[in-house]
């Protein structure tokens, strides 16, 4: 293999491993760091604009919980089960440089709005057959009953919190 292949070889595995390596923190943290780049905005207009970024969650499914067999009851409690999802609600983070109009010390207004944890169930369905178990008293027989559903409702459950202030930040 000549040294020209080789170097090449090399550098492309450093960038792949690079790049997976800076993957990593990001798929720990459950969300995907967003920067806005507006440098070059500023350089061309030779202004300060604004420096903003975002977070972007990643859901990761959850294992459903297994089937629950209840006395009298031909299907199991959950027939279509609920699925657990872990997420988070996007972050947010943006300052502002300010003119000295509210004096020294107020450089920047920012606000900072950080990805927040969400656990989610989907919806789920619970049904019951119009047939009881065996009877015994009726020679082994099934009974009819009334068919059962319920739907069992979403579970949405985070808490946000945000940071606004003023000064040099």
């Amino acid at each position: 293999m000549k040294s020209t292949t080789r170097i090449l070889a090399a550098a492309v595995l450093t960038g792949v491993a690079a790049a997976v390596g800076s993957a990593a923190p990001a798929v720990a943290a459950g969300t995907v760091p967003v920067p806005v780049p507006l440098d070059g905005v500023e350089k061309s207009l030779n202004v300060s604009l604004p420096k903003v970024g975002g977070e972007l969650p990643l859901l990761t499914p959850g294992v459903p919980q297994g089937p629950r067999y209840v006395e009298g009851q031909m299907i199991p409690a959950s027939a279509l089960p609920q699925v657990p999802m872990g997420a988070a609600l996007p972050g947010l983070s943006a300052q502002a440089p300010l003119p000295q109009v509210l004096g020294k010390g107020f450089d920047e207004a920012g606000v900072s709005v950080p990805a927040a944890d969400l656990r989610t169930l989907t919806p789920g369905l619970s049904v019951d057959t119009p047939l009881t178990a065996p009877n015994p008293e009726v020679f082994g027989l099934p009974m009819l009953k009334q068919p059962q559903a319920a739907v069992l409702t979403p579970l949405l459950q985070t808490s946000p919190t945000g940071v606004l202030g003023l000064g040099s930040m």
